[in-house]
């Protein structure tokens, strides 16, 4: 005869893995926020700029946007520093994380 199946249990462990994802987005949409400088921002203006966003249905628009968006990431990923100059919890090796004088673009 076979088991019967735990429906609570298999119900609780979708809610966990649910709110484990809401969690990593909540997390991820916080990070992309600082990492554009969007964090200067109040929150109200800040939800302003998303609504008009999210508005828009002018395909040029969106399409421009995108294509920002992807040499934003395209741009950050040349810049991430490597793992070997990283400390153990991911935090940049110099205290500031901003590369110095002598690495930066024009440094003489």
């Amino acid at each position: 005869m076979r088991k019967p199946r735990d429906f609570d249990a298999d119900l609780k462990a979708l809610e966990d893995k649910a709110r484990r994802l809401k969690t990593r987005k909540v997390q991820q949409l916080g990070e992309l926020v600082i990492a554009t400088g969007a964090d200067t921002l109040t929150a109200e203006e800040l939800a302003g700029g998303l609504i008009v966003l999210a508005e828009t249905k002018e395909a040029g628009k969106r399409e421009a946007w995108a294509k920002r968006g992807v040499a934003f990431f395209q741009s950050r990923s040349r810049r991430v520093t490597p793992k070997a100059d990283r400390n153990p919890d991911g935090s940049p090796a110099s205290p500031s994380g901003a590369p110095s004088a002598s690495s930066r673009k024009g440094a003489t």
